[in-house]
């Protein structure tokens, strides 16, 4: 059986939050700080680029033993040995993605609702992406969750959770208070001048939640 990584400091990637600056150094500073888990998300990228910047990543995350996650694309996740993918509720079913990617690859699913939580646990998924907590500026169709709606759904989890939306170093007590057990984080990251700090302050938060 698979070892389940650590979710507590999920970094996802967006190029629209790097004011001018390149994304790995970004997510170099990110790992520098204490980041535990980063998945990489561009969607507006050709698969020529994305395939290429995700072998870049899966180096740097390899250097720092912190598992990389691709978001929606198997076929990158496999053509470059990431650890997994993350799924949204229009993407690949879990269960045919994991016909696709064996048991040795990770799965993880967005919920929005503990239906959808339900659901993702029955169909084999290996932790869930809830939200959105907070609201978000990455997508706008998504209804606000909120940190009683995630208390909900990991009421009775059976799978671990991770909180996304808006989630900051400000707010990220909230989301681990709610039961998540961490918090998937975009601009709160990677829009902040001065990433490793931001990071070092959300991994102090952590530490007082730590088994």
């Amino acid at each position: 059986m698979k070892a389940q990584p650590d979710y507590s400091i999920y970094l996802v990637t967006d190029d629209g939050c790097l004011q001018g600056r390149a994304l790995l150094d970004c997510v170099r500073e990110a790992l520098e700080g204490g980041v535990t888990l980063v998945q990489y998300r561009a969607k507006t990228a050709s698969s020529a680029e994305m395939y290429d910047e995700a072998l870049q990543l899966k180096a740097l995350c390899d250097s720092f033993s912190v598992p990389l996650i691709i978001n929606d694309r198997l076929d990158i996740a496999m053509a470059v040995g990431a650890a997994g993918v993350h799924l949204g509720q229009d993407d690949l079913p879990c269960t045919a993605a994991r016909k696709l990617l064996g048991e040795d690859y990770i799965i993880g699913v967005s919920a929005h609702n503990p239906a959808e939580a339900k659901a993702a646990l029955q169909s084999g998924a290996d932790y869930l992406g809830c939200g959105a907590v907070f609201g978000t500026a990455t997508k706008a169709d998504v209804k606000k969750l909120g940190t009683e709606g995630l208390a909900a759904i990991c009421k009775d989890k059976g799978l671990p959770v991770v909180g996304i939306g808006g989630v900051t170093a400000d707010n990220y007590r909230e989301v681990r208070a709610a039961g998540a057990d961490g918090a998937a984080i975009v601009s709160g990251i990677l829009a902040q001048p001065d990433i490793r700090t931001t990071v070092e302050a959300i991994a102090k938060v952590n530490q007082e939640f730590a088994k």
